[in-house]
């Protein structure tokens, strides 16, 4: 099979199967483990002296593993054929994206809270989100679930994207790691401060060209006049290096206001406002969002196609 194929093929499987399925619950789940060997590491380093060298040892050693675990199955299949070789790399660039269950999530919570009332839109949306949710109002909750869907659009499928085609799912799955660390250890708080800032740093490099890529598409997908002006006035209006960039973004699709502060284990963030429109946010701006996910996400995919198909020729 030529090489072009080996690529374009398991890319095509991945993202019809994250289309279709999702993220099933009962099937086992690469980054189901990773979280569980994180914990485990964390229990068991995270106190003493040295936290922090620990830390970076973590923030090293287990993105490095993934990848020369995930050559190894690569190899492996190879030597079986390119079948196999295609069928374990679909599997992974499948578990890699979460396009369709980033938008479920986001789902769940607004209907969560249009049926059963805020209490329980704020106890579903801390099932997605790191802030404090116990005192947010409707708009706020709207906000929230619009600022995870376009910061996760970054993180959880254009950067898997872009180190697929750096690298195939080795490297796709490495970054998932580092992004699964920074999620779980990445905070500023005392527990982790020391710990996993290195996990942040590490997770903040690896997502400096796909932030600023996500955010390029959205524009070009949902263009109105004025937007990339937009971006570029409000992308740095957030204290994460990236994060700013698909969130100015998709709060210039939406023509809102996101930003404000907020609690994060027991601290209080203030972030700046991205956008100054502080409009009512409704149902309609949801499925607009989803329209953007869902059309990135397919841009993505037939980038990465005719980058390959151009490299091959």
């Amino acid at each position: 099979m030529e090489q072009c194929w080996l690529i374009i093929i398991p890319l095509v499987a991945g993202y019809l199967l994250d289309l279709w399925l999702g993220d099933p619950r009962k099937l086992p789940h690469p980054i189901v483990g990773f979280g569980e060997m994180i914990f485990w590491i964390e229990r068991l380093w995270n106190h003493g002296k040295g936290r922090w060298l620990k830390g970076c040892s973590v923030a090293v050693l287990y993105p490095a593993l993934v990848l020369l675990i995930g050559w190894g199955i690569s190899h492996v299949a190879f030597r079986v054929g390119d079948w196999l070789y295609c069928l374990m790399s679909s599997i992974f660039v499948f578990y890699g994206l979460a396009n369709k269950s980033l938008i479920q999530e986001g789902a769940e919570v607004i209907r969560v809270l249009r049926s059963e009332g805020v209490e329980a839109g704020r106890k579903r949306l801390s099932w997605i989100v790191g802030r404090d949710t116990s005192e947010l109002t409707p708009q706020e909750i709207y906000t929230a679930v619009l600022e995870t869907m376009s910061e996760n659009l970054s993180d959880g499928v254009v950067a898997p994207l872009f180190y697929y085609a750096l690298g195939g799912f080795p490297a796709m799955m490495a970054y998932k790691m580092v992004n699964t660390l920074d999620s779980m250890i990445g905070y500023k708080d005392e527990r982790y401060r020391c710990f996993g800032c290195c996990a942040a740093r590490l997770d903040d490099v690896l997502n400096y060209i796909p932030a600023r890529l996500t955010a390029l598409l959205m524009a070009l997908v949902a263009y109105r006049r004025g937007l990339f002006r937009f971006i570029l006035h409000n992308c740095h209006m957030h204290a994460s290096p990236n994060s700013g960039f698909p969130e100015s973004a998709m709060a210039g699709i939406l023509n809102c206001r996101f930003g404000g502060d907020h609690v994060y284990h027991g601290l209080l963030v203030q972030k700046p406002y991205i956008g100054d429109n502080d409009r009512k946010i409704g149902y309609e701006d949801f499925l607009k969002a989803v329209r953007v996910n869902h059309s990135v996400t397919l841009v993505g995919v037939l980038m990465i196609i005719a980058i390959t198909c151009l490299c091959y020729l």
